[in-house]
């Protein structure tokens, strides 16, 4: 019987591999929480405003307190000239309109449902959790692997982090961002590809937004560079080490 089992633990593991275990683990255990009626998330706190005003998103009347009363899943996309500009970039402005965009493809031109934000976090949330778990397994494909899978999505997957997802609060940029170039690091440690430029890019592009996504964040990247600079001393990456440089100034460049 202990055979039989080995058997067919050993053939779920051939399709089935610890990365897409965690990544289905982890829809299964987010998807329901955000997008299914009622939805959870968070309530304004006050914050709200530095990421709507400057993408063309208002508040519509309601019956309920604004602040710190319940999670408001439709607000008013702005019709005519937005004359609310942002004062300092952030990248979260990215992620926002990339919802607002898939909003007004799918659902409305004049009604935002936060849930498209949620799915913009969502989707870049499970590939981090693919990744990060590929990077940490790799290349083995045993029982602890699946074990350090599920910790994975219990650690992130919480919903203390991922109801943030429903919010206009900057934190799930930061998370995602965060998983992404801790993920690649170790991808190129682990030498989890063929090559490693495809990581070293994915590193430096979730440094910068993670850095860009609040200011408070600006401090953070001397740490980053020095994690970074520690990629010059791979012997694997020798070919690379111009970009890497390159890469460094760059996110020196950004907080200067």
């Amino acid at each position: 019987m202990k055979t039989g089992i080995q058997r067919q633990a050993v053939r779920l593991s051939q399709w089935l591999s610890p990365a897409l275990f965690a990544c289905l683990f982890a829809a299964v255990v987010t998807i329901p929480l955000l997008f299914l009626t009622p939805i959870h998330g968070l309530a304004d706190n006050g914050d709200f405003y530095r990421a709507m005003l400057s993408n063309g998103i208002y508040r519509l009347p309601s019956q309920h307190s604004q602040y710190l009363s319940f999670v408001i899943q439709k607000f008013g996309l702005m019709q005519y000239f937005n004359e609310n500009n942002v004062a300092v970039f952030s990248s979260q402005t990215l992620v926002v309109k990339l919802a607002v965009l898939l909003n007004e493809l799918f659902y409305s031109r004049h009604i935002f449902d936060i849930r498209f934000l949620a799915a913009v976090y969502e989707g870049f949330f499970l590939g981090a959790i693919y990744l990060l778990t590929k990077a940490l397994v790799h290349p083995h494909r045993n029982i602890s692997s699946y074990i350090i899978a599920a910790l994975v999505v219990l650690m992130f997957a919480d919903g203390t982090m991922t109801l943030y997802f429903n919010s206009f609060f900057a934190e799930p940029g930061m998370l995602i961002a965060a998983m992404y170039l801790f993920a690649a690091l170790m991808a190129i440690v682990h030498k989890c590809y063929r090559h490693d430029w495809p990581m070293i890019v994915l590193f430096v592009v979730s440094t910068v937004f993670l850095i860009t996504n609040k200011q408070q964040n600006a401090p953070l990247a001397l740490s980053f560079i020095v994690a970074g600079a520690g990629l010059l001393f791979l012997p694997t990456l020798s070919a690379h080490r111009l970009a890497i440089i390159a890469s460094l100034v760059l996110i020196l460049g950004l907080v200067a």
